[in-house]
Parts: C-alpha cells; structure tokens; sequence
C-alpha cells in the first residue's frame, strides 16, 4: 500500500529534511511540496493525497486555514508540523492524526505513520466492502444481506475509539469504551468515565455520528448511553424506566425511545 503524500512548509530546509526522514519508509511516496497555504490548497485538490504534512506557521493562509479551504472536499489524513507546541491544543481540535514538533525526531514520525497506516488500512476496507455491495446488488441481490451480515466488525471501524477533548486548558485522550454516558448542555457535552468527568464543546447530533450506534444509544433526549455498561432496567411510571450503570448512576429513560429498552428483554 502506497500512501500518496504532500508536504507543506515554507521553509525549505524544513522541506528537505522531512524528505530525508521520510525515505526510510518505502511505503511513502511523496508526489509534492508547497511552500504556502494556498498552493497547498490546490495541490490537494489536484493530486488528492492520501495524507499531508502540514506546517502550521506560514505566511497568509497558515495550516489550519488550509485545512479549512478543503472542507467541500474529502480531505486527506493531516500530520502538523511546526516549531510551536502552543498550537497543539488546536491541531488535535481539527482532527489532526497527529502533531510533530520540530525538528522532528525519528522515533517520533515511526509512530505516526503506524497511526496514518492503521486509519487508512481501515477507511480503505471500507471502501472496498462499498464498492463490492454495489456491483453485487446489481448482478447478486440476495448476497448483499450475506456480505452486510459479514462486514459488522469492519463497519465498527467508522467510528472513533479515541476522542481527544480539551478541558481545563489540557487534552485528554479519553477510550470510547471508558465512557458511560454522554449529558447535553447546550453546544457542550459532559462525558462520564468511571472515575472522570469531562467537557467537551461539540453538538449532541456531531458527537452521534463519532460513536458506534450499536453501543451508544440515547435514551433521553440530552443523554447518550453506553449500553455495555448498563447492569440493571428499573421500570418506572408512565411507560418509562431507569437504566442502572456499573457505576451505580440511574438514567431516565424516557417514552419515546423505549425501543433502547427492548435490547435488554429477551
């Protein structure tokens, strides 16, 4: 597996040295360097990499701008770069796989490309089983309910298994298994570990979408909850019900989404 790749810094020396560090690992072909953000931009647009070393301090459109001008696009996995450790905060907030500092260490971009290879290993596996449900849903209708029934472990592979969350001027990377519940406050989300709890800015709706809709399930209409986690069903009145978690907290679960209930009635 080729991974295509560009690298964005306007300075050359930083350019350069990155190539060097990167010809020991055969499996990366860089296909162009940019020295500002709006090259960079287009570059993208035209080549569609498969990933992107991206310098975060430049003259203009700095890294996140860049990052910014691709958002009607699919954009490829980013890497930032920069002599900045300030901007680490914001880097992981873009979704960034990683943040190097300069000069960066060997070691150090080892393990970020074992990250790069791993994500892109699994949006890849996606795409294929895609791509042969659709050829067999014309020719083979009735295998496509065999390859769907097939591809549950692949299709759990969407969703994320760490979230980065800034709290308290720190990022934690927190486990999505860890998670018990999730509370809406508003554009912010309260998020209940076993023994933390931490804020993360982010919608209900957007949080959703990160999440493996098989385990994480709302029962309310401002509380997620992480159904591995639930150890006991209390019914309540009114056709409504408590959810007891390992932790010992109750969640109300209210009338209409009594479906999340039936998961646990056999």
């Amino acid at each position: 597996m080729t991974i295509r790749t560009i690298l964005v810094d306007d300075e050359a020396l930083a350019i350069q040295g990155l190539q060097l560090r990167l010809e020991a690992h055969e499996d990366i072909e860089i296909i162009d360097t940019c020295t500002n953000g709006r090259e960079a931009i287009r570059s993208i647009k035209t080549h569609k990499p498969d990933l992107v070393f991206l310098d975060i301090q430049m003259p203009g459109f700095d890294g996140f701008s860049v990052v910014q001008g691709l958002m009607e696009v699919e954009p490829p996995l980013f890497v930032f770069v920069t002599a900045y450790s300030d901007h680490a905060i914001r880097a992981f907030e873009a979704q960034a796989v990683d943040y190097l500092m300069k000069p960066v260490e060997e070691a150090r971009l080892a393990d970020t490309l074992d990250r790069v290879r791993q994500r892109l290993a699994e949006k890849r596996g996606i795409e294929e089983i895609d791509r042969l449900k659709t050829v067999l849903a014309e020719v083979a209708p009735d295998a496509v309910e065999e390859i769907s029934d097939g591809s549950a472990e692949h299709a759990a592979s969407r969703y994320e298994k760490l979230i980065n969350i800034k709290d308290r001027g720190q990022i934690f990377r927190v486990d999505v298994d860890s998670i018990e519940r999730i509370d809406a406050a508003g554009d912010y989300m309260c998020i209940y570990t076993g023994d933390n709890t931490l804020i993360l800015r982010e919608t209900m709706k957007d949080l959703e979408k990160r999440l493996d809709p098989r385990r994480f399930q709302r029962v309310h209409r401002s509380t997620i909850v992480n159904l591995d986690l639930v150890k006991q069903v209390k019914p309540h009145t009114n056709g409504e019900c408590f959810l007891v978690l390992d932790s010992g907290a109750q969640v109300k679960v209210s009338r209409s989404y009594r479906d999340v209930v039936a998961r646990f009635v056999h």
